[in-house]
């Protein structure tokens, strides 16, 4: 089992609170990813967890059991870290090796371990080369190995990509996610690419200051975000997003900003929103925008605006629209025929919008 737990997790050094309470709990072969910009105390909440920095206040849980005065050996979890830490003076096999030959382990098992291993990140070819001689590639399967021969209950990655070019990375990751559904380990990984994020996570955490911002299904994340911050730092492009005044009513929803009033009717699969006014921020995703050509008016909960960028990315073109002081971006298929200054109509769906309060950030139930 790899269940781990974290309760009420903080961690200053000195006057810095660099971890703020962390609550949150993960499953057992999950693959779970802490998201966040740099400084936000992902790193030192993974190195909390691994034991490599001592908790100020909180406890940390491996299967219903405080470790949190553990030390990192006793833990049962391996690191893979961001520079790869691999020691140059050793060759692949003795990198690999280390840390079985430190826990007293018979030769022949060593030895079986490190070449099964090996053999399935298909780097057994290079055991006897030094680290030197390897590309980024084959160092960070190396560091990948290291973990692996460990068999540990947990693995914990460090931003372990961050080094790589983008065509290795993407096909890194793919590895990561392939080796994580085949030992059925439990997987704690650090990265500032929400891409990235997506891609390989079940749940993830987004933190900020110090702070869990939102965790859950990554799913669930990103469709239904609980704070404004977590609904413009994942997803790309980024969410559309502008401040009005919201009004609902028995019968409908009108949202003002500056000369434009859009409106829906108060009612999603039958269920009525209740009344309410507030400032609020309003935002759609690039993928839920309805876009249309033409000079007519927009229906309800749509508005009219011209065409100020088009972004090609091959699969997908990006399709910059703007009214007055308001930009909203739509997705469409790269056959549209679209120019700059191209009059279109946006629809914004109502079961696809975002409410959130201007002050707080905090979503809105509407």
């Amino acid at each position: 089992m790899g269940r781990v737990g974290l309760q009420g997790v903080a961690k200053s050094f000195g006057q810095v609170q660099a971890v703020r309470e962390v609550s949150f709990e993960i499953p057992d072969q999950a693959f779970v990813t802490m998201l966040g910009p740099s400084g936000c105390g992902k790193t030192t909440t993974l190195n909390l967890i691994a034991g490599l920095e001592k908790v100020t206040r909180g406890d940390i849980l491996l299967d219903n059991q405080r470790i949190t005065d553990w030390a990192p050996h006793e833990r049962g979890m391996a690191m893979v870290f961001q520079n790869y830490a691999l020691y140059p003076h050793m060759n692949v096999y003795g990198n690999m090796a280390f840390s079985l030959k430190l826990s007293r382990r018979p030769k022949s098992e060593v030895d079986s371990r490190v070449r099964r291993v090996a053999k399935a990140l298909e780097i057994d070819h290079l055991l006897e080369r030094r680290i030197a001689q390897l590309s980024g590639g084959q160092q960070q399967r190396v560091a990948l190995a290291r973990a692996m021969v460990k068999e540990p209950k947990v693995f914990l990655f460090d931003e372990p990509l961050s080094n790589l070019d983008a065509a290795l990375r993407t096909r890194m990751r793919s590895e990561i996610k392939k080796l994580h559904l085949q030992l059925g380990a439990t997987s704690i990984f650090v990265t500032h690419d929400q891409e990235e994020a997506m891609m390989l996570s079940d749940y993830i955490a987004v933190m900020r200051d110090g702070q869990l911002v939102q965790y859950g299904p990554a799913e669930e994340v990103y469709r239904r975000p609980r704070h404004l911050y977590v609904a413009t730092f994942i997803g790309k492009p980024r969410m559309s997003t502008f401040e009005g005044q919201l009004r609902v009513t028995n019968d409908r929803i009108d949202f003002q900003a500056d000369d434009l009033r859009l409106s829906w009717p108060n009612a999603v699969a039958g269920q009525a929103v209740p009344p309410l006014e507030a400032q609020a921020t309003l935002g759609i995703r690039a993928e839920d925008v309805q876009l249309t050509t033409g000079d007519g008016e927009a229906n309800v909960g749509g508005l009219r605006g011209a065409v100020g960028l088009l972004e090609p990315l091959g699969s997908d073109t990006y399709v910059e629209v703007n009214r007055g002081a308001i930009t909203i971006t739509g997705r469409v298929e790269p056959d549209r025929r679209l120019r700059l200054g191209d009059t279109v109509v946006l629809e914004l769906p109502r079961q696809k919008l975002h409410f959130f309060d201007t002050g707080t950030g905090e979503r809105l139930n509407v």
